[in-house]
């Protein structure tokens, strides 16, 4: 009875040394050039291309793009337009660019900022890809949009990481 006491203290202390090990890892992302930042899980995200006075745009990817690549950008709408709206316009547009497009569920998402994240799936290169882009509306007519894909099994178990990157997303 004593060993499995001692086990399953020691097991307890395991798993809290992980979580966190794994709570240390976050970082968070902000630049001078950008109004906006969020944290990073894990350091495996690591930023290529990097927001400039000209472009706003930031782009980090997961090992390498296909595991992962993660696009922030800053759209203009109009101030009556609903998320449904815009995410049927980004729609239109995947369907014209992106080989084998199917749409996906769309739902409703809460962090910081409050929007919804639409899930869709195509092809590039011969592979199977998935597209999870969580838009998140912080004014009337200002959205950011946070472009998540990878192949389609990279994607499914980076679940956790583009839900917590994408509620801890902050305006400046």
């Amino acid at each position: 009875m004593r060993t499995i006491k001692l086990s399953l203290l020691g097991l307890s202390m395991l798993i809290f040394a992980s979580a966190a090990s794994v709570l240390a890892q976050t970082w968070s992302f902000s630049d001078p050039s950008v109004d906006y930042s969020f944290d990073l899980p894990d350091a495996t995200w690591k930023l290529t291309v990097k927001p400039t006075a000209a472009s706003t745009k930031s782009e980090f990817v997961y090992g390498d793009r296909r595991s992962g690549l993660l696009e922030v950008r800053q759209i203009t709408v109009a101030k009556d337009a609903s998320m449904t709206d815009i995410i049927n316009d980004d729609e239109q547009k995947h369907r014209q660019f992106l080989p084998g497009y199917v749409t996906g569920k769309i739902e409703t998402f809460g962090g910081r900022l409050k929007g919804a994240v639409s899930n869709f799936e195509y092809v590039a290169g011969g592979r199977n890809m998935s597209g999870r882009y969580y838009f998140l509306r912080s004014g009337e007519t200002t959205v950011y949009v946070l472009r998540f894909s990878a192949e389609k099994d990279a994607l499914r178990s980076l679940r956790v990481h583009t839900d917590q990157m994408s509620r801890t997303f902050r305006v400046k």
